[in-house]
């Protein structure tokens, strides 16, 4: 069971005015499955986005990237679980461009206008005649407040789902921000089958919507990780609509009104991401990993990701058992060649685990288990060589990871 995360609630998640949401089932893969999201916007909304770095991205990625480049003001977004048109070559460019223009024609606008994301099995054609059939369901069904029906429904192997929002007052307009993400294994997003969308109804410049987002991921969602693995369709993106009432356009950073919203957006990103990690497939145990005074945050995050890709680590942890000389294996390997190993500390929890090369003269076996048995661990290493620091977020693995994944096209 995921660690800690509960479900959202329907009437927790303010409706994005300038959204509406619809949902369908097509039959991508499970026959009667909700797996069918169309996001409508309103004429003007701005969309900002960044992607997988994996040099197998999907089809969708490599449109939505195109159709970024060439729409000033998107009109909607689709969505399909089951199905990743990844490794479909041009043939999953015809199909995916096919769903465009099919939603553009339903809508009255250029292809361009949509954005198309798919996640499931990597290298099966795209049923994109079953896509197409279901959109007029899927438009029939759009709303405003239909945003934990679309967190459900783009879910593949996630158990729970993903779905957060925010509320602010800026200059005495009344902002809203919210946003689901899905997720549960392939997950180490490198952007920018990890996919998350946010949506506010302040008014935003496009430059500066650029900027938010990708802060918002280099706080987020790339500082988690399940099993090292990077997905061919990982995306994110971040929708302004504009349509707040007497909300004034944010044009500069230095703007007061920036600080607040991107406060909101990143703290609202951070939630979805650890939610992932509480999902991931088979966790029982939720990891925060602090890497601090190192020299640069590359290097913290370096030593960070070492250890939470580790297996031996993943798997002592799950275990509960403080084998913790794994983690100190994994620092030595991360790849920073000048690191005095006799100036780092290492905690697990409020236990001092290793300093002077070595085991702490503190340490007993009784405390390091004591904290491995909780569900929730901080590992922090102190390297006693910069002021840089870095977090990130990981899970343990357990014998339903092994299970899921080899089962996962059954």
């Amino acid at each position: 069971m995921p660690v800690r995360l509960q479900p959202p609630q329907a009437d927790h998640l303010h409706p994005v005015a300038g959204i509406r949401i619809g949902i369908a089932s097509a039959g991508v893969k499970t026959p009667g499955r909700k797996d069918l999201t169309v996001l409508l916007l309103a004429p003007g909304s701005q969309v900002a986005g960044v992607f997988t770095r994996n040099r197998f991205c999907a089809a969708p990625v490599v449109l939505t990237r195109q159709h970024l480049a060439y729409a000033s003001s998107p009109a909607a977004l689709v969505i399909n679980t089951g199905n990743a048109n990844a490794g479909t070559g041009d043939d999953g460019l015809m199909r995916a461009g096919a769903v465009c223009d099919a939603l553009g024609g339903l809508l009255g606008c250029d292809r361009t206008a949509v954005l198309p994301f798919s996640t499931g099995v990597i290298m099966e054609p795209l049923p994109h005649e079953k896509i197409i059939h279901a959109l007029p369901a899927a438009l029939a069904d759009a709303r405003e407040d239909n945003w934990l029906a679309a967190a459900q429904a783009i879910m593949t192997t996630d158990i729970v789902a993903k779905a957060a929002s925010r509320r602010l007052a800026v200059d005495g307009a009344t902002i809203h921000v919210t946003g689901m993400a899905k997720g549960s294994g392939m997950i180490h997003p490198n952007m920018a089958t990890m996919l998350g969308y946010i949506a506010t109804d302040a008014a935003i410049a496009p430059a500066l919507l650029q900027r938010m987002v990708r802060d918002a991921a280099d706080a987020s969602f790339n500082c988690i990780t399940v099993d090292g693995d990077t997905s061919t369709n990982d995306a994110f993106m971040l929708i302004a609509t504009g349509r707040a009432a007497g909300a004034r356009t944010i044009e500069h950073e230095s703007d007061p009104a920036y600080t607040a919203v991107q406060s909101a957006i990143r703290e609202l990103a951070i939630e979805l991401a650890q939610a992932i990690v509480r999902d991931g497939e088979g966790a029982t145990k939720f990891i925060r990993i602090d890497i601090e005074s190192g020299r640069s945050v590359e290097e913290c995050r370096r030593i960070g990701f070492a250890i939470a890709h580790s297996p031996l680590v993943k798997t002592a942890f799950f275990a509960s058992d403080p084998n913790l000389g794994r983690i100190l294996a994994a620092i030595g390997y991360a790849g920073v060649d000048d690191l005095d190993v006799s100036a780092l500390q290492l905690w697990l929890g409020d236990v001092l685990v290793a300093e002077h090369g070595g085991r702490a003269a503190s340490y007993r076996e009784a405390d390091g288990q004591r904290v491995m048995r909780e569900d929730e661990i901080t590992v922090r290493v102190a390297l006693h060589r910069g002021d840089a620091r870095a977090t990130l977020w990981t899970c343990d693995f357990s014998y339903d990871y092994v299970k899921i994944n080899a089962e996962y096209r059954s």
